[in-house]
């Protein structure tokens, strides 16, 4: 009896022992967990994908001098530049400073150091600011050009650069841009679905890859194909391998793989003049000293017959009537947003969605259904200009917007896409992004 009271003893404190070590484990691994998780909805939290974060911080663009409507992509050994401009509605003067970073394929930091990959300084301070003029709104503009002087680009992929403020330590933005070193050629059309039950609402993007004048080694996996719609990463295909290789030819020629829905045509609101209304606009205001743009009310589209109209496929142009200098003598305004529906939706959320919204799912572009007027609202603070967009749903755990809710899904859609082909070849520490491609549903019918 003794000697069993001491085995079972034993068993117990090594038990103990055992089961005290694991839940120390996985106490910091969960504490690990929730504080990354907690971090990320912190404001400063450091995220490798657009992001504003500081509310005083408007108007964020980033695009190839010269083509204000296009992605931010530039040639590598070049003349491009990119553009990158915001307005700070604080009005004053900060040390902004901006380092480059490069990413993988997945937009994960890659495993290179700045020196590989940048010539000269890693970090460089933004000098070029004006003031705003003539404007209710008081901002500071802020301007930077890519490459410069300071820092340049030595190989192609995904960049990210991230700005902050020096004084506080607080980031600011980060913006993604991509360095193409064309090496192959992509060809491709889009049309409908393949899928007979999908062929009234979804588009197909087929194309192939011609490598004969660069040799892929390994296609099957070192090659990572990127397909988008318009500006849109949350419902990018990634990872696309080819379906078969002909010789020196990729085909990605899919049925499934390669389908996106084809949405709407995007709603647009023109306010480049506060004083004369467009067609959009129902009423202006202004309270508090600040600028105010009603708009009609929305509807929903959603079992609407398509109807063709022009659109800027989701982006937005910063213009201003008889302004000899758009970034420093547009206005902002409040411009407020009705959907009539009939009641709240439920198990997700509803959203402003384009370049009005940086394209992404934020508290600002949150709408919220008001009993009152039977629909649901927002407002956006908004410089005086052009902009696109739709109402996407997303449903709860989820981070794609879905425009068929709302919209409506229809194969006639006016879309762009684009065609991101990288490459890792032997031995790389890097995927380097070697062709792009950009192709338009009414274009290739």
């Amino acid at each position: 009896m003794i000697k069993a009271t001491h085995r079972y003893s034993g068993l117990f404190r090594q038990f103990t022992i055992s089961t005290f070590f694991w839940c120390v484990i996985g106490f910091f691994i969960f504490h690990a967990d929730c504080q990354e998780e907690v971090d990320y909805y912190n404001d400063n939290y450091f995220r490798f994908t657009d992001h504003i974060y500081k509310e005083n911080i408007k108007s964020v663009l980033l695009y190839r001098v010269g083509w204000e409507l296009t992605s931010p992509v530039v040639r590598f050994n070049s003349d491009d530049c990119l553009r990158l401009s915001f307005d700070d509605l604080e009005g004053d003067t900060k040390d902004y400073r901006y380092t480059i970073l490069h990413c993988n394929a997945n937009w994960s930091p890659s495993d290179l150091r700045p020196n590989e990959y940048l010539e000269g300084y890693t970090e460089d301070q933004i000098e070029d600011y004006k003031f705003s003029f003539n404007t209710i709104q008081s901002y500071t503009h802020y301007d930077l050009t890519l490459p410069n002087n300071y820092i340049r680009f030595t190989i192609p992929g995904n960049y990210l650069i991230k700005v902050y403020d020096t004084d506080s330590s607080d980031m600011v933005l980060s913006m993604r841009f991509m360095v193409v070193d064309p090496r192959i050629t992509i060809t491709g059309h889009i049309l409908r679905s393949s899928n007979v039950e999908e062929r009234n609402y979804r588009q197909e993007v087929d194309f192939s890859i011609d490598t004969k004048d660069y040799p892929i080694y390994e296609p099957y996996r070192s090659l990572n194909v990127v397909v988008m719609q318009n500006n849109r990463w949350d419902n990018a295909i990634v990872n696309l391998r080819p379906r078969m290789v002909i010789g020196d030819e990729l085909d990605y020629n899919y049925d499934a793989e390669n389908v996106f829905d084809g949405d709407n045509e995007f709603r647009n609101v023109d306010i480049k003049s506060l004083r004369y209304q467009s067609p959009r606009i129902k009423a202006f205001g202004f309270e508090n000293r600040t600028n105010h743009v009603y708009l009609w009310e929305d509807e929903a589209r959603s079992f609407r017959v398509y109807h063709s109209e022009t659109d800027i496929n989701g982006n937005r142009l910063i213009s201003c009537e008889d302004a000899e200098d758009v970034d420093v003598e547009c206005d902002y305004a409040w411009v407020h947003f009705v959907l009539k529906y009939p009641g709240p939706l439920t198990g997700g959320s509803l959203y402003i969605f384009g370049g009005l919204t940086n394209w992404q799912f934020n508290s600002d572009a949150l709408m919220k259904y008001n009993f009152d007027v039977k629909g649901y609202c927002d407002s956006l603070y908004l410089k005086e200009g052009y902009y696109d967009y739709l109402y996407l749903y997303v449903a709860n755990g989820r981070s794609v917007g879905d425009a068929g809710q709302i919209e409506g899904n229809h194969y006639e859609t006016g879309n762009d896409y684009v065609i991101l082909v990288y490459y890792r070849p032997p031995g790389f520490l890097y995927d380097e992004l070697i062709g792009i491609k950009t192709l338009n549903s009414r274009e290739n019918p």
